[in-house]
């Protein structure tokens, strides 16, 4: 029972090492360097310096490694951040967890998603007239 308390530090800790976990396997899972090296390679695209194929799929994947661990800490802070105010803040845990981490990132993600539907709205409206 005092292990699920939210503003017990290892429950902190193990919340922040799950989510840093299951970005490094989300991106492992979704993003595959080589078929897009592959990809680059058939469509004619290209990384300059590197060529094709091969070195740039190592590229690829030497640069997701160095992206993927400050966007996972980032996500991991903004997840644990309100458990942290929880435990060193003045105020009750329900103001405290009134807008949690993982709440944020889900009103960001509607809110980013929101806006880009209205601008690809925008832009088709735009393109219309060209089209008659």
């Amino acid at each position: 029972k005092y292990l699920v308390n939210p503003s017990n530090p290892v429950y902190v800790a193990i919340y922040f090492a799950l989510i840093v976990f299951f970005t490094y396997f989300y991106v492992a899972i979704t993003f595959d360097p080589e078929e897009r090296a592959d990809e680059m390679k058939k469509f004619g695209g290209f990384i300059p310096g590197y060529r094709p194929g091969k070195p740039t799929a190592d590229y690829l994947n030497y640069v997701l490694s160095r992206i993927t661990l400050p966007g996972s800490l980032y996500i991991g802070a903004v997840a644990v951040l309100p458990n942290v105010l929880l435990r060193f803040g003045s105020g009750s845990p329900a103001q405290s967890l009134a807008f949690g981490g993982t709440s944020v990132l889900i009103v960001v993600s509607v809110a980013l998603d929101t806006v880009k539907q209205l601008e690809s709205q925008l832009m088709n409206r735009n393109y219309a007239g060209f089209l008659r």
